[in-house]
């Protein structure tokens, strides 16, 4: 019971782990350009996970945790922001690989347009909800840096894969949100977000989810153009 949340990191990495080797897809080659993505853009998203968890917006159930923590956070919940990204990225990189996945450019500015303004809309509305305020500006602020400050023109294609990869985000948020299990491995304050679940799961979490891997491209194209090895991703 102890190893439940290490299980869930595990269980998340080890299948794209291992087909990162296949000759086909060869996305061993860049492990070092994603982790440094990943520890970059995880060591914001953990201090903000610190101050929520210090301040009560959620909290973790010993119960399924190995005991280790770090600044107020269980060792599993640092390894969720490699293990999750890898995940993700992995799939990310093997569907745009052998699909065709690009967005026309007037589509795609819409749909900032339309998502800068509904998630000011949320966070507006939602105020007095410090999970929800601080994750849909946030997002909103990231779409706006993301392509009217540094140009990048695939923010369409990461979300619409993003939204291929909600059964494999269900599940796992599932599980740690509580379902199949008799209490949740996190458990969220319900003062502090909309109170809207898909199944166990706030809704705020597919969003925060959403921020996570759009940065974690962004650093993992950066760091990857120094590799001329590198063609596409």
């Amino acid at each position: 019971m102890y190893f439940t949340y290490l299980l869930i990191d595990f269980f998340t990495v080890i299948i794209c782990f291992i087909f990162s080797f296949h000759p086909k897809i060869q996305f061993s080659r860049y492990f070092g350009a994603f982790f440094k993505a990943s520890i970059l853009v995880g060591l914001v998203f953990i201090i903000w996970d610190i101050w929520f968890t210090k301040n009560g917006v959620w909290w973790f159930n010993d119960d399924y945790l190995i005991g280790i923590r770090l600044f107020g956070l269980p060792i599993e919940e640092i390894l969720f922001f490699i293990c999750i990204p890898f995940s993700c990225i992995f799939t990310y990189f093997c569907l745009d690989k052998f699909f065709t996945l690009d967005w026309k450019p007037l589509p795609e500015k819409l749909y900032v347009i339309f998502s800068v303004i509904a998630y000011l809309s949320v966070a507006f509305v939602f105020h007095d909800r410090v999970y929800t305020l601080v994750t849909f500006l946030t997002l909103a602020l990231s779409l706006i840096i993301l392509y009217y400050t540094l140009g990048v023109r695939w923010i369409g294609k990461v979300s619409f894969i993003y939204l291929i990869l909600a059964p494999g985000f269900l599940s796992v948020n599932g599980i740690l949100t509580g379902t199949g299990l008799e209490t949740p491995i996190v458990n969220y304050n319900p003062s502090e977000f909309m109170g809207i679940r898909i199944l166990t799961i706030p809704i705020e979490d597919f969003f925060y989810g959403l921020e996570l891997i759009l940065w974690n491209v962004f650093f993992l194209k950066k760091f990857m153009r120094k590799d001329q090895r590198w063609c596409r991703i």
